[in-house]
């Protein structure tokens, strides 16, 4: 059993996941974005540890606070290697929105389509997820998905950043999302959960051709 715990945070309201396993002392945190005191404000109330840091891709939004998360806990960093450059960027990235950061410290291990991740007793599977990003990953759990930014409720991730493409996005959406069963959860990086069976019947964007 995986409690998936949602933290709503900074100004581009993205959520970052704490995910605690039962009776384990370690955690993962999924995509520490800009309000790192409060990631790891959740895991002390939670008396759990950040065992690792899983990236879902590397926009700003979505790795701003991984520098201090590793300084506080020392957690290994995953990302996708094809997402590698933007991660490299994150101090251009944050002067294109007018702020300063750090270079973000190197990833400790690169994600790959397929891989297995182990928490507690459970397992994820990597699904590489590209469209969005070169480098975005869906986190498979058990009946449900920590989808970054490829699906939202009642629509789908932005394509036009660098490096976007919707073709490649619905794509994925198709081949690696919506062949799981309908009650798998999502967890999106913003707004509020879903499930596969809901976008499939209801998401606009998804009776799109797949050519556009």
């Amino acid at each position: 059993m995986i409690e998936v715990v949602p933290i709503l945070n900074g100004r581009f309201a993205q959520n970052c996941y704490l995910l605690v396993p039962q009776r384990e002392p370690a955690a993962v945190l999924v995509d520490p974005g800009e309000e790192p005191e409060r990631f790891l404000a959740e895991a002390s109330r939670r008396g759990v540890t950040i065992g690792e840091i899983w990236i879902t891709h590397a926009h700003i939004d979505h790795i701003a606070g991984v520098a201090e998360i590793q300084r506080a806990t020392g957690a290994p960093i995953s990302l996708h290697p094809a997402d590698r450059p933007l991660y490299d960027n994150l101090a251009q990235q944050a002067l294109s929105f007018g702020l300063r950061m750090d270079p973000a410290p190197a990833p400790d291990r690169g994600l790959e389509h397929g891989q297995r991740l182990a928490l507690g007793d459970a397992e994820f599977e990597v699904r590489h997820t590209p469209g969005h990003s070169p480098g975005s990953v869906c986190f498979l759990g058990p009946a449900m998905v920590i989808g970054g930014d490829v699906l939202f409720q009642g629509s789908v991730g932005r394509t036009d950043l660098p490096g976007g493409s919707h073709e490649r996005l619905m794509q994925s959406i198709r081949e690696q999302l919506l062949i799981l069963p309908d009650d798998t959860l999502v967890y999106p990086g913003h707004g509020p959960p879903t499930t596969i069976g809901v976008e499939r019947r209801s998401n606009p964007l998804l009776a799109e051709p797949v050519g556009r």
